[in-house]
C-alpha cells in the first residue's frame, strides 16, 4: 500500500471509530446560539434553558377612529435609523360581534423604537378625512405583513413586499389564496400581478414573507389546516392549525411546500401566527414566535421556535410570554407576539420584542414592549457542569462568548481526538467571571491563529453559568 494511502485509510477509520467524519462543523466566523443541539456533542450537569422577555412600557396604542379594540398582526422592521410598524386597524363593538368598520392596514413608525408616532400620510379617506396613517385599504388588509426585501438584484420600485389574502372577508373562506404587493417607499402598495400566487392555506392569520439572503431565496410562512383532532367539546374541526412554508426565487412562483416539523417527540398543538425572521446577529439561524391556541376560552400564548434548514424547527412548550405578564392578557387572543425583534439606538446589551394584549378589551388594543438579553433567548445553564462541542473548523484568533459567570468559567481546546492541547487547555485558560455579551477566553498559549482550519473541539467547565453564543473572531 502506497503511504499516502496509508495515511488516507487510518484517518478515515479515525473519524470513523470516533464518529466525526459526519459530525464535523464549518464554523468559519459565524456567530452560533445555544438555541438547540446543533454544536453540542455532550454535556454532563449542562441543561439547556429558555429565557422570558422582560416586560417593558406600552409602546402603541390602537385608539383612532380607523383603529380599535381587534387591531392587531403587527409588524416591526428596520429601515435605517427608522423603526416602521404596520398592522391591521379594525374594531369590533363586543366580542364576537360584528366588526364596527372594514379592516385597514395602518403605519407608525419611531425613531428609537420606544415612542412611536401615527404620520398622516394623506393617501386614503376614512370617516370623510385623509388625515390618517392608513396605508392599505380594500382586499388584504386583514393581514397584510410587509418586510424589507434585502435582495440585492431586488429593483427599486419593489423595495418592499408583502404577501394578503385575496378577496374580502366572505371571498377569502371560499376562494382561500395569497396575492403579492410591492411598494417604492412602503406607504404606497400595488399588486405585482392579479393571479394569486400561494392557494394551498387558511390564510386568516398574519401569512409572513422576506428574503433570506444565506440562502438567496425568499421564504413565506403562513396558515394551514393539517390532520384531524377532537375537541374538548366533542366537535371535529377540519384539522389543527399549522404553520406551512415555501420558497420562490421571484416572489412569484411557490415551490417546495412544507409542513413545519418539530420532532417526533413534540406534542401536536394549535399555532395560529408564525412570526419568523432571520437573526440579524446569525442569519443562518431562524427565528419565530408561534401563537399556541388554547380552544378553551380561546386563549393564545407566545413560544420560541428556531430552525436552520426553514422547515425543521426546535420549539419550546413553555409559554414565553405568560398570561400572567402585564397586563391584559387573560382573555380572547389578547397575547400575540408581533413580528421583528429591533436592536435598538443606544441599547447594546439587549434586544426588543413587542406583544400585544387588550384585544377585544379596548377601547383599542396596544403593544407592549419587551427585552431579551441579546442573543439571550436560550443558554447552556449550569451550577457546575461541563459541555463538549462537536468537531469544528473556524476562523479568526479569539473566541468571544455571550456569557453570565457567577463562578469561574473555563474553556478548552481539544483536538478533534479529544486530546486537549497545549497551551490551550483548562489549567492555562484565564478564569472567566463575566456578565458580557462579547468575553474574549485567554489561554497561555495566546491566539489562536494557529488553530484556525483545523479540527478542533471546545470543552466548556460551567460553574453557575449561563453560555448564550459563541464565535470566533480576527
Amino acid at each position: 500500500m502506497l503511504p499516502h494511502m496509508k495515511r488516507t485509510l487510518t484517518a478515515l477509520l479515525l473519524a470513523s471509530t470516533l464518529g466525526f467524519a459526519a459530525d464535523l462543523v464549518s464554523l468559519g466566523s459565524k456567530r452560533e446560539l445555544f438555541v438547540d443541539e446543533h454544536l453540542i456533542a455532550s454535556k454532563s450537569g449542562v441543561e439547556l434553558k429558555l429565557h422570558k422577555p422582560q416586560a417593558r412600557e406600552v409602546a402603541l396604542v390602537c385608539d383612532a377612529p380607523w383603529e380599535g379594540n381587534t387591531s392587531g398582526y403587527f409588524t416591526l422592521l428596520q429601515d435605517g435609523d427608522l423603526y416602521r410598524c404596520y398592522y391591521r386597524g379594525s374594531h369590533h363593538g363586543e366580542p364576537g360581534g360584528r366588526p364596527g368598520h372594514s379592516g385597514v392596514t395602518c403605519y407608525a413608525e419611531s425613531r428609537d423604537g420606544i415612542t412611536w408616532t401615527k404620520p398622516k400620510l394623506g393617501i386614503f379617506e376614512f370617516g370623510g378625512t385623509k388625515d390618517n396613517n392608513i396605508t392599505h385599504m380594500g382586499d388584504g388588509c386583514g393581514t397584510f405583513a410587509p418586510f424589507l426585501d434585502t435582495n440585492p438584484n431586488c429593483p427599486p420600485e419593489s423595495r418592499y413586499k408583502a404577501l394578503a389574502t385575496m378577496g374580502n372577508d366572505v371571498e377569502r373562506k371560499k376562494n382561500p389564496a395569497l396575492q403579492a404587493y410591492h411598494s417604492a417607499d412602503g406607504l404606497h402598495w400595488k399588486l405585482m400581478r392579479e393571479k394569486p400566487v400561494i392557494t394551498a392555506g387558511s390564510f386568516d392569520s398574519q401569512n409572513t414573507a422576506f428574503y433570506d439572503n444565506e440562502n438567496g431565496v425568499y421564504r413565506a410562512y403562513w396558515r394551514y389546516f393539517t390532520g384531524g383532532y377532537t375537541d374538548e367539546r366533542g366537535w371535529k374541526p377540519a384539522g389543527v392549525r399549522a404553520i406551512r412554508t415555501a420558497t420562490s426565487k421571484d416572489f412569484l412562483t411557490w415551490e417546495n411546500q412544507a409542513d413545519l416539523a418539530y420532532g417526533k417527540d413534540a406534542p401536536v398543538v394549535q399555532l395560529y401566527t408564525n412570526a419568523v425572521r432571520p437573526y440579524a446577529r446569525a442569519p443562518h439561524l431562524l427565528l419565530g414566535f408561534p401563537t399556541r391556541y388554547q380552544p378553551k376560552g380561546s386563549q393564545v400564548e407566545p413560544v420560541l421556535m428556531t430552525s436552520r434548514d426553514g422547515v425543521n424547527f426546535k420549539r419550546w412548550e413553555e409559554p414565553l410570554i405568560p398570561i400572567t405578564a402585564p397586563k391584559d392578557r387573560d382573555w380572547n387572543r389578547s397575547n400575540y407576539m408581533t413580528i421583528g425583534v429591533l436592536s435598538l439606538p443606544g441599547k447594546p446589551g439587549e434586544l426588543s420584542v413587542y406583544a400585544t394584549e387588550a384585544y377585544y378589551q379596548g377601547p383599542g388594543s396596544r403593544i407592549r414592549r419587551f427585552t431579551f438579553r441579546t442573543d439571550g433567548f436560550v443558554s447552556a445553564s449550569a451550577e457546575d457542569g461541563e459541555l463538549i462541542t462537536r468537531p469544528l473548523t473556524f476562523t479568526g484568533s479569539k473566541l468571544s462568548l455571550n456569557l453570565v459567570s457567577r463562578g469561574k468559567t473555563l474553556v478548552e481546546i481539544q483536538d478533534e481526538g479529544g486530546k486537549a492541547i497545549p497551551g490551550f487547555t483548562l489549567d492555562d485558560c484565564s478564569p472567566m467571571q463575566a456578565d458580557s455579551i462579547d468575553a474574549v477566553v485567554t489561554w497561555k498559549g495566546g491566539s489562536l491563529a494557529a488553530l484556525a482550519g483545523k479540527p478542533v473541539r471546545l470543552r466548556f467547565k460551567l460553574i453557575e453559568a449561563d453560555l448564550f453564543a459563541l464565535q470566533f473572531v480576527k
